[in-house]
C-alpha cells in the first residue's frame, strides 16, 4: 500500500459462516436460488418497463431504476457463493474497497429513489390534474440522475475514509462481505471521522428518506379518506401499496439490524453475531428479491405487459 495508508494487509479473509460448515451447504442453496430470481425478476421489471410503452410513466421509469438491486447483489453474492466452495474465503484490498463502494452507492441510491417514487404517488394522488406538468420527463429524468449522483458522492466519501486507514495486521473481517462496520474495527487508527461521517449519512439517505416518506403518505392517505366511494378508495390505495410494502420491508430491516439491543454476555454474544450475520443475508438478498416479485405479483400493468411481450415472442416464433 502507498505511504500514507501505512497498511500491512493485502487482502482480507471473510469469516462468514465458516464456524457453522452444516449450515453453509443450506445456505449456499438457498441464496444461489434467491440470486437467479432476483436477476430474473429485476431483468423482467426492466424488459417490460422499457419495451411496453403504456409503462413509459415516471412510476415505472423509477421502477427500472431499481435494477440497483442487480448491481447490489452481483458485488456480493458471486464472491459469498464462491466461498463455500473454497477453502479460501478471502478478497483483496481493492476488491474489499469496491465492494464497498458498491454496496453504500446502491443503498444510498435505492434510499433517495423511494422517497421520489412516495413524491410521485403523492402527486398521482392528491393533485391528479397537475400530474402530468409536474412529473414531465425533464422532472422525474432529473430526480432519478440526483438520487444516483448524491448517492455516488455519499460512497466515494465513506469509502475513501475508510480505505485510507491503516490496517496493521488483523484482516479477518466477521462478516459475509466488507461490511463497513465490521472492516472499521480492523483499523488501526482513531475512526471517529469515520463514525461521525456515517452519522450524517445516515441522518441524510435513512431519517430524511423516511419522515419525507412517512410525510407523503400522511397526505396521501388523508387524500384517499376523502374520497366518497369505496371502490374509489381501494383502486386509489391500491396504485401506492406495492411502494408502501417495499418502503415497510426495506427501512423495517435496516432499523431490526440496528436498532436491537447488543448482547452482554460472550455466548451470548456470538449467538447475537451469526444472527446479525443472518439478518445482513436477509437484507442483502431477500429484500432485494422481493421487490419485484412485489411490484409484479401486486401491479396488473406490469402482469399485461409480461403477457403481451410473451405473446408476440411466441407469434413470432410461429411464424
Amino acid at each position: 500500500m502507498g505511504k500514507s495508508n501505512q497498511s500491512f494487509v493485502t487482502e482480507f479473509v471473510l469469516l462468514g459462516l465458516s464456524g457453522y460448515p452444516e449450515l453453509e451447504a443450506i445456505y449456499f442453496v438457498l441464496v444461489l436460488c434467491m440470486y437467479l430470481v432476483i436477476l430474473l425478476g429485476n431483468g423482467v421489471i426492466i424488459l417490460v418497463s422499457v419495451y411496453d410503452t403504456h409503462l413509459h410513466t415516471p412510476m415505472y421509469f423509477f421502477l427500472s431504476n431499481l435494477f440497483l438491486d442487480i448491481c447490489y447483489t452481483s458485488s456480493s453474492i458471486p464472491l459469498f457463493l464462491s466461498s463455500f466452495l473454497t477453502s479460501k474465503k478471502t478478497i483483496s484490498f481493492s476488491g474489499c474497497g469496491v465492494q464497498m463502494f458498491l454496496s453504500f452507492a446502491m443503498g444510498a441510491t435505492e434510499c433517495v429513489l423511494l422517497s421520489m417514487m412516495a413524491f410521485d404517488r403523492y402527486v398521482a394522488i392528491c393533485s391528479p390534474l397537475r400530474y402530468p406538468i409536474i412529473m414531465n420527463k425533464s422532472a422525474y429524468v432529473s430526480m432519478a440522475a440526483g438520487s444516483w449522483i448524491a448517492g455516488g458522492i455519499n460512497s466515494v466519501l465513506q469509502t475513501s475514509l475508510a480505505m485510507r486507514l491503516p490496517f496493521c495486521g488483523d484482516n479477518v473481517i466477521n462478516h459475509f462481505t466488507c461490511e463497513i462496520l465490521a472492516v472499521l474495527k480492523l483499523a488501526c487508527a482513531n475512526i471517529s471521522i469515520n463514525i461521525i461521517s456515517m452519522v450524517v449519512a445516515n441522518m441524510i439517505f435513512l431519517a430524511g428518506p423516511v419522515l419525507f416518506i412517512f410525510v407523503s403518505y400522511v397526505f396521501i392517505l388523508s387524500t384517499i379518506l376523502r374520497i366518497p366511494s369505496a371502490e374509489g378508495r381501494r383502486k386509489a390505495f391500491s396504485t401506492c401499496s406495492a411502494h408502501l410494502t417495499v418502503v415497510v420491508i426495506f427501512y423495517g430491516t435496516i432499523l431490526f439490524m440496528y436498532a436491537k439491543p447488543k448482547a452482554k454476555d460472550s455466548s451470548g454474544a456470538d449467538k447475537e453475531q451469526v444472527t446479525e450475520k443472518i439478518i445482513s443475508l436477509f437484507y442483502g438478498v431477500v429484500t432485494p428479491m422481493l421487490n419485484p416479485l412485489i411490484y409484479s405479483l401486486r401491479n396488473k400493468d406490469v402482469k399485461a405487459a409480461v403477457k403481451s411481450i410473451l405473446c408476440q415472442k411466441c407469434f413470432s416464433e410461429r411464424m
